[in-house]
């Protein structure tokens, strides 16, 4: 039988913890200050209704009718589309590879939170840490360092995705975002009072209305709703065949967007008030410090914390505290998607289906634990989200408002939900999200076949870059030929009668 979520709360507070990952702490309050400061808000908020929520909608509307992952989904939908969804499965197990490393490194920056053993220079510490080497092909050996806390986060994440999707990455969800609100409460309380603090604000919220005029500005919009929800590649359409069959799919869409959105902001007022603090002690700008992603976590924000005029462990611990729980929500929701798709197909009980990824994924993951980790990691990174989840975004959106019916769809969502949407859901879709998911996809590419990536050498790149999207093309149409067991056939053609 099939597993379900016990509660429509104990759904959303799984989608919320997929939604906010890290990107909502590391990477959302800069692409604001970056892109308009609090005029990006407008474009944000523009995108949020006119594709965050459509395509919420539209994937949980899709989970919870066909009642399959991503691949069984298509597949009833149309047999000719099952490689769309093994497509988003793969770009989903690639992400799982190394965004489980991240959460190593974090576990490990728990721990030296307590006496903040980065030192003078975080920088060069967290390079040594992990070992870093010159090159991508240039391994460097596994890092002895991390293997406790690689063997520490695997045994979390097998246990809970064993324990099943009610009893294990429901409990889980249950169980981290109360503790990740707090965590950054606490950060932002902190943030708020301290001299400096209305300078870093100032930067991440003061309006620059000129920069609306900018193309670009609009394209990051949509970019980070689109990366931030975890739509596109399989987990929303996972979690929501999860769904009773009476769940209003429609208000659970909001409910979501506007929590990881909301979160979002917080977490930025919590950010930006630590380095507006850190700025003024150094006598610099904010814009000389801010940054995004590993850098801001693992770098930047560390000399902020040795800052702090007191209870430097404290904070220490929560924010690394925050990216470890809002990296466990995510790890889980990102490997039940994959998990979902082999489980659907082939019809193999939970337990199997999880060690049938959890065995690659731990092999592969091995390799973010060498030198050249932190190097393979920012390539396959820039490659897969900016190609694989934006082409699995775009071709699901035009397949379903291009090739099949939407106005289905949007009576199958309005069927059990407090408010209808209307016609407005098909139209935004079809143009506006099919446009811009369109444009930036194709920007991306020619960038990448132009620019290469980074500092990067060819090499590196053509292997871990380009190689990461062959990959996923090349399993996705490998599993797609693979014959499944009956159940596949004989639950397709319930499928079909129950939104005939």
């Amino acid at each position: 039988m099939r597993d379900q979520w016990t509660s429509k709360i104990g759904f959303l507070l799984a989608a919320i913890g997929s939604a906010v990952g890290l990107g909502n702490i590391w990477r959302f309050p800069y692409v604001a200050a970056s892109n308009g400061g609090g005029a990006f808000l407008l474009p944000y908020f523009f995108a949020i209704i006119t594709a965050g929520i459509p395509i919420l909608i539209l994937e949980y509307t899709m989970g919870k009718t066909y009642r399959g992952g991503a691949p069984v989904t298509w597949a009833r939908i149309n047999k000719k589309f099952e490689w769309l969804g093994w497509f988003q499965v793969m770009v989903a197990f690639v992400i799982g590879i190394y965004y489980f490393a991240i959460i190593v490194w974090v576990l490990s920056y728990v721990g030296f939170a307590f006496t903040q053993a980065w030192g003078d220079d975080p920088t060069t510490f967290f390079l040594e840490y992990l070992g870093v080497t010159d090159s991508a092909l240039n391994l460097g050996g596994i890092r002895t360092n991390l293997i406790l806390p690689f063997l520490i986060i695997w045994a979390v994440i097998a246990f809970i995705m064993y324990k099943g999707v009610s009893k294990g990455i429901e409990r889980a969800c249950k169980i981290c975002l109360p503790i990740l609100f707090v965590l950054i409460l606490v950060l932002v309380i902190r943030g708020i009072t301290l001299p400096g603090a209305v300078d870093g604000l100032d930067y991440m919220f003061r309006p620059d209305w000129s920069a609306l005029k900018d193309p670009g500005v609009w394209v990051a919009a949509y970019g980070q709703i689109f990366y931030s929800l975890s739509i596109g590649f399989a987990i929303m359409l996972a979690y929501s065949s999860y769904l009773p069959k009476e769940t209003d799919v429609v208000n659970s869409a909001f409910i979501t967007a506007t929590a990881n959105h909301g979160f979002e902001i917080f977490a930025g007022i919590g950010v930006f008030s630590i380095m507006g603090f850190m700025a003024m002690q150094q006598g610099v700008e904010v814009a000389d410090i801010a940054g995004s992603g590993i850098g801001l976590a693992f770098m930047t924000f560390p000399t902020a914390i040795s800052t702090l005029p007191a209870l430097n462990a404290l904070f220490g611990i929560c924010f690394f505290g925050a990216l470890l729980t809002a990296g466990i929500t995510s790890m889980v929701s990102i490997l039940q998607a994959v998990v979902s798709g082999f489980h659907d197909k082939f019809d193999v009980e939970h337990k199997k289906a999880v060690t049938i990824v959890l065995v690659p994924t731990f092999v592969l993951s091995i390799l973010f634990i060498t030198g050249a980790g932190l190097n393979i990691l920012d390539i396959v990174d820039a490659f897969i989200n900016n190609i694989g989840v934006a082409a699995g975004g775009v071709i699901e959106v035009i397949l379903i408002t291009r090739f099949f019916n939407p106005e289905k769809l949007r009576k199958e969502a309005n069927e059990f939900s407090n408010f209808s949407i209307g016609k407005w859901w098909t139209y935004s879709l079809r143009i506006v999200t099919t446009v811009v998911l369109g444009v930036m996809l194709f920007l991306n590419t020619k960038d990448f076949i132009y620019n290469g990536y980074g500092e990067y050498a060819a090499a590196d790149v053509n292997v871990f870059g380009w190689g990461a999207i062959l990959f996923v093309v090349i399993f996705a149409d490998f599993i797609t030929t693979l014959q499944g067991k009956e159940g596949y056939a004989d639950l397709d053609k319930i499928s079909q009668k129950e939104v005939a």
